[in-house]
């Protein structure tokens, strides 16, 4: 019989939140090359052999590390090292000003790559007045800027005759190029899968190797840290992301831990491959820190560009009349067949669905394969935002994770989109997360960042309290009722959003055989007021054992 390490490390002196419910408060971690040994008081000092190091944590809050079950976490890193990042509440000048700027820095045929802009400014943008606009900004370079959802692109005139589009050129399957009513001349603004042939162009000028995509997931990691995450799932993997995941383990500098979605289809990145060919040789990078265990599929886009599949039509337009409900990537019966055959593979799977109409086709979907026996796999509603009521109770029934990304749930720039676009009372009928919990479904925090500036989650976390907008900007609350407390909202950014990623056998909670992950925090976020949340700083984040980050 081996006997355990001997404990290499003692943390002591802290208020400890285990999320373990055998035991959810202690004083001291015990910990042997980055597990912990023991979670209990004082009285644990008494047993200790040798002479570990010794932390003391001066009566500090500390948790698990915290978890987020949604985000993309290279494309963040990338942007934040190398890309102009704009304001999405800014008014077009604003934008075309930081444009300017950003262009005057870069040489005279360098891509003006990056994104942010307000979804809302698409009509504006839907002009070749805009057009003009940008391209004298840019100087003549080739442009491509995502929008504040990251599921639509503006273009330069430049970007656009490298990617071949032009007045003659047809939109492709699921994507449309917005043209001039006159002229039939692209506007510049990319709908959806519309985006790809520029995406293309773009990476074809772009020499990034391994190192270069390691470099830039270390830094989105950074981040993430710093808000004191330790384990999230990337919601949309492509081959060049699992390459450097392998890289960076391989090398001893993945310090979290990562399970990636393997993308079955794409309308917004123009990644290569895709589908089975991806997941047929996901298990040669599956690491000690990364497990490669979900695919992720498109089921619709997104409210603010009207691709969204709901079940009552959006506001009427001269564009889609007033029936138009949005569309869906896949049939029942395509979603159906790719739900079975990751199943059968041992795969399970994160679905994005924004509009209640894709969440229902997904649930019939899940209901299907779970009649076919396939008990294990994971099945996600990214991003959980409209869920029609009779849909609640099957979340539950079918055992399909609620994945709340982006934090939606309170006033928001984003929000005051889709009412531009969803009725009103509708609209503002977004997250249901008090009644999912109540229905007994599975929530998991998550940030979608970069589509949320930020990975932050203890802004989320307020909001999910408050329903009120934790920077203030925007006044009022959003269908408040729907508030949760702020245990479940810890639980859902922590040990929560573990379970729902397949990674709680490791971490999510501090127990005796898991990793000795987790955070100490400037505040105790269970004894302060609920407005006070927002505010949490992280003191330090540990990961295995080994300190991370310090402020």
């Amino acid at each position: 019989m081996t006997s355990a390490p001997p404990v290499r490390t003692v943390h002591r002196n802290a208020r400890i939140h285990t999320l373990d419910p055998a035991r959810p408060w202690a004083s001291v971690l015990l910990v042997a090359d980055g597990v912990i040994t023991a979670v209990g008081d004082e009285e644990l000092l008494t047993r200790l052999d040798g002479d570990p190091e010794v932390v003391d944590h001066g009566g500090a809050f500390l948790m698990p590390g915290l978890a987020d079950v949604h985000n993309h976490h290279l494309e963040a890193g990338r942007a934040d090292l190398f890309q102009l990042q704009l304001d999405g509440t800014a008014e077009l000048p604003a934008v075309l000003d930081a444009i300017r700027a950003w262009s005057a820095r870069l040489p005279a045929d360098a891509w003006v790559v990056g994104g942010g802009w307000g979804s809302r400014l698409i009509p504006e943008l839907s002009a070749v007045k805009a057009l003009a606009s940008l391209d004298e900004a840019a100087g003549g370079r080739p442009v491509l800027l995502y929008d504040d959802s990251h599921h639509n692109r503006w273009a330069s005139s430049a970007a656009l005759a490298l990617a071949g589009i032009g007045a003659s050129s047809p939109d492709p399957d699921g994507g449309t190029v917005v043209r001039d009513p006159a002229t039939g001349e692209p506007t510049g603004v990319l709908i959806e899968a519309a985006l790809i042939p520029v995406e293309r162009a773009y990476a074809a000028t772009a020499a990034v190797g391994v190192e270069d995509n390691a470099r830039a997931s270390l830094r989105g990691i950074e981040i993430l840290h710093s808000f004191g995450i330790t384990a999230f799932q990337d919601a949309a993997a492509s081959l060049p992301m699992l390459e450097a995941l392998k890289h960076l383990d391989g090398t001893g500098r993945l310090d979290a831990w990562v399970v990636t979605s393997l993308l079955v289809n794409d309308r917004i990145f123009g990644a290569h491959p895709l589908g089975q060919d991806l997941i047929d040789v996901r298990e040669r990078y599956r690491s000690t820190h990364h497990r490669p265990d979900f695919v992720k599929i498109f089921l619709d886009g997104v409210p603010p560009s009207k691709t969204a599949a709901f079940l009552q039509p959006y506001l009427p337009d001269d564009v889609h009349g007033a029936e138009w409900r949005g569309e869906t990537t896949m049939s029942l019966e395509e979603l159906t067949g790719w739900l079975l055959r990751v199943a059968e593979q041992g795969l399970s799977a994160k679905i994005h669905c924004t509009g209640d109409g894709a969440v229902r086709m997904t649930l019939d979907a899940v209901a299907t394969v779970r009649a076919a026996g396939h008990v294990a796999p994971a099945f996600h509603i990214a991003h959980g935002q409209y869920i029609d009521e009779e849909d609640v109770p099957r979340l539950a029934e079918l055992r399909v994770t609620a994945d709340l990304s982006p934090a939606l749930w309170f006033p928001s720039a984003i929000v005051d989109a889709i009412c531009a676009c969803v009725p009103r009372e509708r609209a503002e009928r977004v997250h249901p997360n008090r009644s999912l919990i109540d229905a007994g479904v599975l929530v998991a925090g998550g940030s979608d960042w970069p589509v949320m500036p930020s990975p932050n989650p203890w802004l989320g976390i307020q909001g999910l309290v408050t329903r009120a907008d934790p920077t203030g900007t925007f006044p009022g609350t959003l269908w408040p009722e729907q508030g949760i407390t702020v245990a479940e909202a810890l639980h859902a950014y922590s040990l929560g959003a573990a379970r729902a990623m397949g990674a709680a056998d490791v971490t999510g909670s501090l127990e005796a055989g898991k990793s000795a992950d987790f955070v100490v925090l400037d505040r105790d976020p269970l004894a302060v007021p609920a407005d006070q949340l927002a505010g949490t700083q992280v003191v330090q984040t540990w990961f295995a054992g080994r300190k991370v980050y310090e402020n």
